[in-house]
């Protein structure tokens, strides 16, 4: 009996210094060696408490006894300063081998460069006091001017006339895709390059004098030379309305990523056609100088307009 009394107790002993909440004390140890302490008080000391006063939580044992999982605000903040740092040094990376590549490719100056000829147009680079070729610095920001544009052939609704982008050589051009069935964008911004046409003619008549709006159908199914010919009486005198086939008119606004979807047709067969809203203007040569949102004031499209017809 004395024996099964010692194993119990040993193993009660045994159990209590391997809780995961924490070790008993030498001094409780020894307390259950040396006395015959019931369960409940052997529990309370493998929680670290004395002889009656139950088991402590964690606030009463302390900070270092505070139960901890694996992720903590140190933990990610250390990564986040890890990942800050690896975003920076890539993109340090990126732009020296920019710069590496530039100064082997671009050795003189000439008509432009660019390292993607299919979404940016070419761009003219200087000679830098270091040595180094540089872009020069223009309106588009550091990526350049975007690849958009290009020969396109449709048809005058007006004068009834084949005409190209060679057509309209030494004059700048607002151009600008859009239906005549469309119920409130189009005319909005039909209206808008009126009102543009008409300031610039009050403030600076020599410049509206070289100056073509343009529109363009996305909708040559419907759009036919006689319904645009009657959709132009709505509209300021200097707009010319441009139609063709399906092929000419998809082949245009895929040179100027214009972005066009035919909606469901309701049951009378009438549909309404989801397209970009951009407004795209030309220099006198037929290049892309700039390019106006929906968001924009008239106001902001007179003094783009100025200034690039100024600068060039």
């Amino acid at each position: 009996m004395r024996a099964s009394a010692y194993h119990a107790k040993t193993t009660t002993m045994i159990s209590a210094l391997f809780r995961p909440s924490g070790l008993m004390s030498i001094q409780n140890y020894s307390a259950v060696i040396s006395t015959g302490w019931s369960s409940a008080q052997r529990r309370s000391l493998a929680w670290g408490s004395m002889p009656g006063e139950g088991p402590k939580t964690n606030f009463e044992q302390g900070a270092g006894h505070t139960t901890r999982g694996p992720v903590s605000w140190t933990n990610l903040g250390a990564v986040a300063v890890v990942s800050a740092a690896a975003v920076a040094y890539f993109k340090i990376q990126r732009e020296r081998r920019l710069e590496e590549a530039v100064g082997k490719i671009v050795t003189s100056e000439s008509a432009g460069w660019t390292p993607d000829r299919e979404n940016y147009a070419p761009r003219k680079f200087k000679l830098l006091p270091d040595g180094k070729w540089m872009p020069e610095e223009d309106h588009w920001g550091g990526t350049g001017k975007p690849a958009i544009g290009g020969p396109w052939t449709l048809i005058d609704s007006i004068d009834r006339k084949l005409v190209s982008e060679k057509s309209f050589a030494g004059k700048y051009t607002i151009l600008y895709f859009g239906f005549t069935r469309c119920p409130d964008i189009c005319p909005s911004e039909m209206v808008k390059v009126a009102k543009v046409m008409d300031m610039l003619k009050a403030s600076h008549p020599a410049l509206v004098e070289k100056l073509v709006p343009i529109f363009v159908t996305v909708d040559p199914a419907r759009d036919s030379i006689r319904n645009m010919k009657e959709y132009a009486k709505d509209f300021h005198p200097s707009y010319v309305f441009l139609t063709g086939t399906p092929g000419q008119v998809q082949a245009m606004a895929k040179k100027y990523r214009v972005y066009v979807s035919k909606a469901d047709e309701t049951v009378d067969g009438d549909y309404l056609v989801d397209h970009s809203i951009v407004l795209y203007f030309h220099d006198d040569k037929g290049e892309l100088l700039d390019v106006c949102t929906q968001s924009m004031k008239p106001s902001d499209i007179v003094e783009r307009i100025k200034v690039g017809m100024q600068a060039s």
